[in-house]
């Protein structure tokens, strides 16, 4: 026995180039259709324009990192309004579980990122090299003059899409027309070309070079699928019990799809299938990690079986179930079946909770924040004729899109007076003014008369609350008012 035979399996395989063969089909215009809308939503979402008014930003959707504010179309979250960052993250996160638990990898096919500049940079491959065979020819041969020039042609537009990929990416965190013209002027903060630099090298990287590699080794999802998928999970698969054994069919002759039945399968292993499959995977030999469920082979396949005069579906999305029900003559569950089950159902049922949960509280937030913290050194302070004074520091955010106007009150939690408490702005002022989308800062004084119960109880739980002028809205908070006596 060789050495060879007791080394242990390696983790990580050398990758050897994969030549995907072009496609005709259902499949692959579907995913021509998603690469435009994926790649358009990319490219042009920050260029969209978004009127708000004076003072702000007039870009539809912006991550405005030096104010911390996110603004997405008529909708914009502060800081401490990460929730709903937070809930969206959780809706794709149990988004990316329904799809794999009713279409198996159904977004790494056809939404993934890297799925699609992958897609895209194979795609100009071809318009550079040729198709796959054109393309094995020039990796083959040594180099020289022509295969130079077709090299750097297909390098520069790698690049360029590249650029184009790193440049859209910060017009997402500034005003994007005037980001461009800083960029073109070299006026732009480092960061910004920094940032280009990392996602062009990046895209370029990942997309003409690594490609299947980064879902293979570095993507956690192929793993994490597993538990995801069961036997009544929509997949790409080979129907085995039609195509084995696999030969040559000659004219004429019957197979298993025929009716009677031939002792031959329908695979005439042409090797269709592998030749467009991007990750250079046999979907013959069963499910494996690598594949990303695309359908091109199916693609593929369905144009042969045409050819020969067989029925399509040979490679066909369908579930591992109705592949053993089919191989003993019985009929495969209807699709919705196979979709509407508990699995997916429950995991339905809690991302559209989450959306429902967010979108009630982005309807019934209140366009005012305010906070009133007391000021606890001292506690609180005894005036010459015997009143007992609190202070308060109040901070009020206005989150209108104009500025606003607003009166500062107290009284108990149903808002109504409570005798002998007085409340007062730091200079004597008997209104607050704020910006649109501003914070506004004031100290507040609380006040109880000499004698009064307010005044002669260790706490006293208080409301205060500020009323917009205009509209009569009112936001309040709770705090807490200290007597003298202890």
């Amino acid at each position: 026995m060789s050495i060879a035979e007791h080394e242990p399996p390696r983790l990580y395989a050398a990758r050897e180039p994969i030549f995907p063969r072009r496609v005709h089909g259902w499949f692959r215009k579907l995913k021509w259709v998603l690469m435009v809308l994926t790649l358009g939503i990319y490219y042009i979402t920050p260029w969209i324009r978004w009127n708000r008014g004076p003072g702000l930003p007039d870009q539809a959707v912006l991550v405005d990192l030096a104010n911390r504010r996110f603004f997405f179309f008529w909708i914009e979250i502060w800081p401490h309004e990460f929730y709903f960052v937070a809930g969206l993250l959780i809706m794709a996160g149990l988004g990316l579980f329904l799809f794999t638990s009713a279409l198996g990898r159904v977004w790494c096919g056809y939404a993934c990122p890297q799925t699609v500049w992958t897609d895209l940079f194979i795609q100009v491959e071809r318009w550079v090299e040729g198709d796959r065979n054109a393309r094995i020819r020039l990796y083959e041969q040594p180099w020289n003059g022509r295969k130079l020039r077709l090299r750097l042609t297909k390098w520069a537009l790698w690049l360029l899409i590249g650029l184009l990929t790193g440049g859209a990416w910060v017009f997402y965190f500034a005003d994007a027309p005037t980001l461009l013209r800083d960029l073109v002027t070299l006026n732009a903060h480092p960061v910004a070309y920094t940032t280009i630099a990392i996602m062009t090298a990046t895209t370029f990287f990942f997309g003409g070079f690594a490609r299947e590699q980064i879902c293979i080794y570095a993507c956690p999802w192929p793993r994490i699928q597993g538990a995801m998928m069961d036997e009544d999970t929509l997949t790409v698969a080979y129907r085995e019990w039609r195509g084995e054994e696999r030969g040559k069919i000659h004219k004429g002759e019957r197979t298993k799809s025929d009716t009677p039945p031939g002792p031959k399968g329908d695979c005439i292993d042409c090797f269709a299938c592998v030749n467009a499959c991007p990750m250079g995977i046999d979907i013959r030999d069963g499910q494996q990690l690598e594949c990303i469920t695309c359908a091109l082979c199916i693609d593929a396949c369905d144009d042969v079986m045409a050819r020969i005069g067989k029925p399509r579906g040979l490679i066909d999305y369908m579930a591992l179930k109705d592949e053993a029900a089919e191989k003993v003559g019985n009929e495969r569950q209807s699709l919705l079946r196979h979709v509407l089950r508990p699995r997916t159902l429950m995991y339905f049922t809690l991302w559209g909770a989450i959306g429902v949960g967010l979108i009630v509280a982005l309807f019934l937030r209140s366009p005012y924040d305010l906070n009133v913290s007391p000021i606890r050194s001292p506690l609180f302070v005894t005036l010459s004729d015997g009143s007992i004074r609190n202070s308060y520091e109040l901070r009020l955010r206005n989150k209108q899109g104009e500025a606003k106007t607003f009166t500062v009150g107290a009284g108990d939690g149903q808002g109504a007076p409570i005798p002998g408490l007085d409340i007062a702005l730091e200079g004597g002022a008997g209104s607050v003014a704020v910006t649109q989308d501003a914070t506004f800062q004031q100290r507040v004084y609380l006040t109880a008369a000499p004698g009064s119960a307010l005044s002669k109880t260790p706490q006293t739980e208080v409301t205060m609350w500020i009323e917009d002028t205009g509209s009569g809205r009112r936001a309040t908070v709770g705090t807490v008012f200290h007597g003298a006596e202890r």
